[in-house]
């Protein structure tokens, strides 16, 4: 086939004991820690909603380095959303929660990058908010651990550090939807494919970061993210 441009290389994503994991989509789940929606102004269990971000929002760190992202464009207010990521081996649609974890390849550590204040202006106009999340290099993650290593991730303690100081605390039990009952809303909706990504949400404490903070975000069991903050590219 004679492409008139040469395609995108593969965004992939480091694998824990080796390998690389091809990314299709990346699924995001809005508002799935109470303590988070409170601080968003809302409260309650409502029903999951979804959001996506393209792949080259991905921002693959390898474990032990320290990855880095551009400060973005048009925000003065970047904020920081530390996740459970959820890696999809086997593909298919309306997937009972029950059977949730034959479909999952593995897990990692990631951030939700959001521009807050394009965010918070698309949602006072009542206007898709897809400015405020899905930009490039606004997905870092680590490399994914198979849960066949692991086992699953139901409870554990999820945190993120910027500077050395301790922003975001919680624990994977807290999760309003968890992880077996979000695959199965969100495979009701969309035919999920090996190769997609579902960042879960994230705890309270989202707050901004400016160039020259380093955030270090960590999942017990699934090790640490650090991600550094580069001035704005020019």
């Amino acid at each position: 086939m004679s492409y008139v441009f040469a395609p995108p290389a593969v965004v992939a994503v480091p694998v824990v004991g080796g390998g690389e994991f091809p990314v299709h989509r990346i699924y995001c789940v809005g508002r799935n820690y109470a303590d988070h929606a409170v601080e968003m102004g809302y409260s309650g269990r409502e029903p999951p909603f979804f959001f996506l971000k393209p792949a080259d929002a991905i921002v693959a760190v390898a474990a032990g380095e320290t990855g880095a992202i551009d400060y973005p464009t048009l925000t003065r207010n970047l904020h920081h959303e530390i996740e459970l990521v959820v890696a999809i081996g086997k593909g298919g649609r309306h997937i009972a929660a029950a059977d949730a974890p034959d479909h999952i390849f593995g897990y990692a550590v990631g951030l939700d990058m959001t521009r807050r204040d394009l965010q918070n202006e698309m949602k006072k106009q009542g206007r898709p908010w897809c400015i405020g999340k899905a930009f490039e290099q606004s997905a870092p993650i680590g490399p994914v651990l198979p849960i066949a290593g692991g086992g699953e991730r139901v409870r554990g303690g999820i945190r993120l550090e910027v500077n050395g100081q301790t922003r975001q605390q919680g624990d994977l039990a807290e999760l309003i939807w968890n992880v077996n009952e979000t695959i199965e809303q969100l495979s009701a909706a969309w035919t999920l494919q090996p190769g997609d990504l579902i960042y879960t949400g994230t705890p309270a404490g989202v707050a901004a970061v400016v160039p020259g903070d380093l955030m270090v975000g960590s999942i017990d069991g699934l090790g640490s993210l650090r991600v550094a903050v580069r001035p704005a590219a020019v």
